[in-house]
C-alpha cells in the first residue's frame, strides 16, 4: 500500500504544477447543513479536477525511455484534460481514447491540452479495449484513471493540503468513483491525525462499496449526474487501501447531489459537477450522522456543463416552490394576459415563461389555456400568488 512518505514525495513531485488551492471554512455550509464544514477547492485546478494531481505525479515518474514512447488513457472527462496537460507540459506525445459519445466540449478542451484524441467505442469499456490494442501496437505508457499507486499518491495531496492548511478536524467525507482520491487522502489522514474519521460517498446508481468498505458489490450502473464518481468497482489497490484505512460509506440519491450543487452554486458560490458535489450531498442526506462535527469536504470537480447546471437549479427551485408552473382556463379577449401578469408583479413574482395555447388545449372556442412559470421568493408567497390568481381564474398548480 502507498504510504504517508509516497504522498510526501508526490508533492515536493507536482509543487510547481499544481495550484496550491484554498481551504476555506463555509459559513454558508455550516449554517444549512449544522456541521462545521472546511472546504478544499480543487475545482479551481487549472483543468477544474483533482485529477491532474495523479496525472503529474506518474508523468513525472516515467523514465526517458517511457516518455519517449509517450502516454495513453482512456477518458471521457477530467482524467483526460490531466493527462493532455501534463503531457504537454512535459513534452510527452499523449493520447486520450474516448467514447464516441463523448460531449463535444470535453473533446475540445483536452485536444486543447495538445493531446491526439481518439473517439472510439459506445462506452468506457470498448474505449479501454481500443486504447489496450494502442499500448500494444505503439508502444505506450498506459496511464490509469486512479488504480495506480502513483496516481493514489498523487491524488492524495489533495488531503495533505487540507490538512495542513484546516483547523482541527472530526472527520473527512470524500467521494468515491474508482478510488484513487479516498486511498490517498485515508492514508495521509491516518499518518497525520490518527482518530480522524474518514468517510466515503458513493452514488446509488454506483455504489459498489455501499455494505461496507472491504466488501465490494457489483454497481447497478445507470445515468447520473456524478458521471466523475460513475465507476462499477473500485480499483484494485485503492480497495487494499479502503479496507485498511476507511471507516465508512454512505450512499447518496441523485436528488441529493442536485441539492448540493444548487447549495453550492446559490449559499457558497461555487460551481461544482455532481462528482465534485457528492460529499455535501452526503451531509444533507445523513445530517444527525454530520451534526456539530468538524468536517473536511474536497469539492474535487467543477466541470459541469452549462445546460446541466441550469437545468439543475431549475429543478431544484421547483422542488423547493420558488418556481411555480400554473395551469390556468383564461376567455380569448384582450387585456387577459396583461391583467394576469399584472396581478403576478403587483405580488411581487417574476415571470420566467409562458406558453399561450388556443388551438390545441383549449375546452372551447372561445377561450384560451395559458401555462404560466413564475419566480417566487418561498413556498408561501408561491401559493400567495396562486391564490390571487384563483379569484378571477381556473389555476391548477402542475
Amino acid at each position: 500500500m502507498i504510504e504517508l512518505a509516497d504522498v510526501v514525495a508526490a508533492a515536493g513531485r507536482i509543487g510547481g504544477n499544481i495550484l496550491r488551492t484554498p481551504t476555506i471554512v463555509s459559513e454558508a455550509l455550516s449554517r444549512a447543513t449544522g456541521a462545521h464544514v472546511t472546504l478544499k477547492l480543487d475545482n479551481l485546478q487549472a483543468i477544474g479536477s483533482f485529477k491532474e494531481r495523479g496525472a503529474a505525479n506518474k508523468l513525472a515518474l516515467l523514465t526517458a525511455d517511457e516518455r519517449r514512447r509517450g502516454v495513453i488513457a482512456v477518458s471521457a472527462g477530467n482524467h483526460a484534460q490531466g493527462v493532455a496537460r501534463h503531457a504537454s507540459l512535459l513534452g510527452i506525445d499523449a493520447v486520450i481514447v474516448m467514447p464516441r459519445f463523448t460531449p463535444a466540449a470535453k473533446v475540445t478542451r483536452t485536444a486543447q491540452w495538445g493531446a491526439r484524441v481518439v473517439l472510439h467505442g459506445n462506452d468506457f469499456t470498448e474505449a479501454m479495449a481500443h486504447a489496450d490494442a494502442l499500448c500494444a501496437t505503439e508502444g505506450r505508457v498506459f496511464v490509469h484513471p486512479y488504480d495506480d499507486p502513483a496516481v493514489m499518491a498523487g491524488q492524495g495531496t489533495l488531503g495533505l493540503e487540507m490538512l495542513e492548511d484546516a483547523g482541527p478536524l472530526d472527520c473527512l467525507v470524500i467521494p468515491v468513483g474508482g478510488g484513487g482520491l479516498i486511498s490517498g487522502c485515508a492514508t495521509v489522514a491516518n499518518a497525520m491525525r490518527p482518530g480522524l474519521e474518514v468517510i466515503g460517498v458513493q452514488v446509488e446508481s454506483h455504489a459498489s462499496l455501499s455494505q461496507h468498505p472491504g466488501d465490494e458489490i457489483a454497481s447497478a450502473g445507470g445515468s447520473t449526474i456524478a458521471e466523475g464518481i460513475a465507476v462499477m468497482m473500485v480499483g484494485r489497490h485503492p480497495l487494499e487501501v479502503i479496507r485498511a484505512r476507511v471507516d465508512g460509506m454512505l450512499v447518496v440519491p441523485e436528488r441529493a447531489v442536485e441539492d448540493a450543487i444548487t447549495l453550492l452554486a446559490e449559499s457558497a458560490k461555487l460551481v461544482a459537477e455532481g462528482a465534485g458535489a457528492a460529499a455535501v450531498a452526503a451531509v444533507l442526506t445523513y445530517p444527525e450522522r454530520f451534526r456539530g462535527r468538524r468536517l473536511g469536504i474536497p469539492i474535487c470537480g467543477g466541470n459541469i456543463d452549462s445546460r446541466i447546471l441550469a437545468n439543475t437549479l431549475l429543478r431544484s427551485l421547483l422542488r423547493d416552490g420558488r418556481l411555480l408552473r400554473l395551469l390556468m382556463e383564461i376567455p380569448d379577449r384582450p387585456g387577459v394576459l396583461a391583467d394576469i401578469a399584472t396581478r403576478i408583479g403587483e405580488i411581487g413574482g417574476n415571470i420566467i415563461e409562458v406558453s399561450h395555447q388556443r388551438l390545441f388545449a383549449a375546452p372551447s372556442v372561445q377561450a384560451a389555456e395559458l401555462e404560466v412559470m413564475v419566480e417566487a421568493r418561498d413556498p408561501q408567497h408561491a401559493e400567495q400568488i396562486a391564490t390571487a390568481l384563483r379569484t378571477t381564474y381556473t389555476v391548477r398548480r402542475v
